[in-house]
C-alpha cells in the first residue's frame, strides 16, 4: 500500500512539473501548438494513405501540400472579401453612429423610463470618441515599437516560417513519438492510460474536426444569407459568427445583433429585420438538428457549459496558448471524470450499504422485548382489584 501511494504521489508531482513548464513557456510554446494541431488533424489522412501502401514519407509529404493548398486557397479568398468588407463598413461607420444617436439611445430612454441626460447622445459619443482615440493612440504607437524593433519583425516571421516546419516533423514522426511516449509510460499503469489516452483521441478527434466543419458550414450559410437577404456587410458578420460558433451561442449571438444592427442602419424597416430573424432561426435549426449531429455526433460528452468554461479559463491561465489548448484539455478531463465515475460506482464506497435508522430502531425494540421476556411481570385483568 505504501508503495502505491508512493507512486501515486510521484504521478502526481510529475503531471504538476508539467503543468507549470506549460505556464512558464507559454509564449514560446503557441507555435508549436498550433503545429502540433495540424499534424494531429493531419495524421488520419496520412495513416490511410500508408495503409493503401504508400511509405510514411509520401503520405505526409501529400497531406502537408494538400494541407498549405487548402490554407492557400482560403487567405487568397478571404484576404480581398474580408478587406472589401472592412473598408464596407468603415464608410458606413457614420451611419451607424447616427442611428445609435437618432434611434437607438432614445428608443432605450424611453423604454425604460430614464431621464433625458442618462444616455445623452452626444455625452455618450464624446465618451467613445475619447476611447477609441486613446485605443488608436496606444496602438498606433505600440504598432510603431513594434515595426521599429528588428527583433520583433524577426519572431514574426520565424513564427511563420516555423510553424509549417514543425507541422511537417511532427507529422512524419508522429507514430513514432506516440510509440516513445507509451514505452515511457510506467507498467503498472501503462494499459489503463493507453486506453484512457485512445478514448480522449476518440472523443478530441470527433469533436475538433466536427466541429470545424461545422464552424465552417454556418460561416458559408450566415454569409450567403445576409447577402441574400441584402446586408452589405453580411459576409464579414458570416465569417465573425460561424468563426466563434466554436463557443456555444457565442457566435450566434454575436451575428445575430450585428445583423440586426446593419439591417436597422441599412433599410430601417421590419421586413429585413424579420428577414434576418428568420436566417439565423433557420441557421440555428440547421446547427442543432443537422450540422452538429451528422459532424460532430451525440457521443462527445463535451457539455456547452463545459466547453465555455474551458475556453475562459484556459484563456486567463495561458493566454492565446490556453485558449488552444482548452477544448484538448476539457475532452481529456471528461474522459478522466468518466473513469473515476466508474470506478467509484465499483468501489466499497458506493456498494456497501449503510446502516438505517430504521433497522437501529428495530435492534432497540428487539433488546427491549428480550429484557420483558426475562422479567415477567403478573398481567391485570380489567375489573378486578390487585
Amino acid at each position: 500500500m505504501t508503495n502505491d501511494n508512493s507512486r501515486r504521489w510521484q504521478m502526481l508531482a510529475l503531471i504538476g512539473v508539467i503543468i507549470f513548464v506549460i505556464w512558464l513557456l507559454a509564449p514560446v510554446l503557441m507555435p508549436f501548438a498550433l503545429a502540433a494541431m495540424l499534424a494531429y488533424l493531419g495524421d488520419p489522412l496520412a495513416d490511410r494513405l500508408q495503409r493503401l501502401g504508400m511509405g510514411r514519407a509520401w503520405a505526409v509529404s501529400i497531406v502537408f501540400t494538400v494541407i498549405t493548398i487548402i490554407l492557400v486557397g482560403i487567405l487568397l479568398l478571404l484576404v480581398p472579401l474580408i478587406q472589401r468588407q472592412v473598408s464596407n463598413l468603415i464608410d458606413n461607420l457614420p451611419h451607424y453612429v447616427e442611428w445609435a444617436r437618432s434611434v437607438a439611445l432614445p428608443w432605450v430612454q424611453q423604454r425604460l423610463h430614464l431621464e433625458p441626460d442618462t444616455f445623452d447622445p452626444d455625452k455618450v459619443l464624446a465618451t467613445i470618441r475619447e476611447h477609441i482615440g486613446s485605443i488608436g493612440s496606444i496602438a498606433a504607437r505600440t504598432l510603431a515599437r513594434v515595426t521599429q524593433s528588428g527583433m520583433g519583425i524577426i519572431t514574426w516571421m520565424t513564427n511563420a516560417v516555423l510553424i509549417p516546419v514543425v507541422a511537417f516533423y511532427l507529422l512524419r514522426d508522429w507514430d513514432t513519438m506516440i510509440a516513445h511516449i507509451q514505452r515511457l509510460i510506467p507498467r503498472s499503469v501503462e494499459p489503463t492510460i493507453v486506453r484512457l489516452s485512445r478514448e480522449s483521441d476518440q472523443v478530441l478527434g470527433a469533436f475538433v474536426r466536427g466541429q470545424l466543419l461545422v464552424m465552417l458550414a454556418l460561416g458559408v450559410f450566415y454569409g450567403l444569407a445576409l447577402t441574400l437577404v441584402g446586408v452589405s456587410i453580411g459576409p464579414l458578420i458570416g465569417m465573425v459568427a460561424g468563426l466563434l460558433s466554436f463557443v456555444p451561442y457565442l457566435g450566434f449571438m454575436i451575428g445575430f445583433i450585428a445583423a440586426l444592427v446593419a439591417a436597422l442602419v441599412q433599410y430601417g424597416d421590419w421586413t429585413h429585420v424579420l428577414l434576418v430573424v428568420g436566417v439565423f432561426t433557420v441557421g440555428q435549426l440547421l446547427e442543432g438538428y443537422v450540422l452538429v449531429p451528422r459532424l460532430v455526433g451525440g457521443k462527445i460528452g463535451l457539455h456547452p457549459v463545459a466547453v465555455i468554461f474551458a475556453v475562459l479559463a484556459g484563456g486567463h491561465l495561458f493566454g492565446f496558448l490556453g485558449v488552444l489548448l482548452a477544448l484538448p484539455a476539457a475532452s481529456v478531463v471528461v474522459v478522466l471524470l468518466r473513469y473515476v465515475f466508474a470506478r467509484y460506482r465499483e468501489s466499497n464506497l458506493y456498494k456497501a450499504p449503510a446502516a438505517t435508522p430504521e433497522a437501529e430502531v428495530l435492534d432497540v425494540d428487539v433488546d427491549v422485548d428480550v429484557k420483558v421476556d426475562s422479567h415477567p411481570a403478573t398481567p391485570r385483568i380489567p375489573g378486578n382489584t390487585p
